[in-house]
């Protein structure tokens, strides 16, 4: 009599992505955070890519930030000016992994240690095969002096800080977010 086999693996499964189920995560407009006709609007675009530089079709990226001024509209921001800001937005991309977002450039931010932060936003991104969200952020790149003195940003090695810094063009500004591989956009651990 042979020895018994042992169980073979089974390939694993991802489930889903199921965000534009009704009563989903999604809603019209939700890449709008402010009106066209808001002071200092511009579109921020790009696409999402895998590891080979292929569209993802079927992610999610969503955007939250400070107002103009640098200001949260959270209970734990210290400072006795009060913003009604939301500074959230939600995109599904398309079939060419593509996104955008019309907001505004926000005000640079204080840090908890009396540094200040550049001008940026910050950035998840939802995907298939991923079981927990990714989080970047987009800097600008007409704010030199401030990236350069910016924490977060200088704690990254210098040859990967490109794919934090977005590129200014005739739309506004373009950001691409490659999940990994070659030119992996860097991603934090929140």
């Amino acid at each position: 009599m042979a020895a018994p086999k042992p169980p073979a693996t089974t390939p694993s499964q991802t489930v889903g992505p199921f965000y534009a189920l009704p009563g989903g995560i999604l809603w019209d407009g939700g890449q709008e955070v402010v009106a066209a006709e808001h002071p200092g609007a511009f579109v921020l675009h790009g696409r999402l890519t895998d590891g080979n530089g292929d569209p993802i079709p079927d992610g999610v990226v969503e955007i939250w930030q400070a107002d103009e001024h640098g200001r949260f509209d959270h209970p734990d921001d210290p400072r006795p000016e009060s913003s009604s800001w939301q500074g959230f937005g939600r995109c599904p991309t398309d079939a060419d992994g593509g996104f955008w977002f019309r907001t505004v450039k926000p005000g640079p931010l204080p840090t908890p240690d009396g540094a200040t932060e550049a001008p940026h936003l910050d950035v998840t991104v939802l995907a298939r095969g991923m079981l927990n969200r990714v989080v970047t952020r987009v800097y600008f790149p007409d704010e030199e002096q401030a990236n350069a003195a910016d924490p977060v940003l200088s704690a990254v090695d210098t040859a990967r800080r490109g794919t934090l810094v977005a590129a200014a063009d005739d739309r506004g500004y373009r950001f691409d977010i490659r999940i990994q591989g070659d030119g992996e956009t860097v991603f934090f651990a929140v």
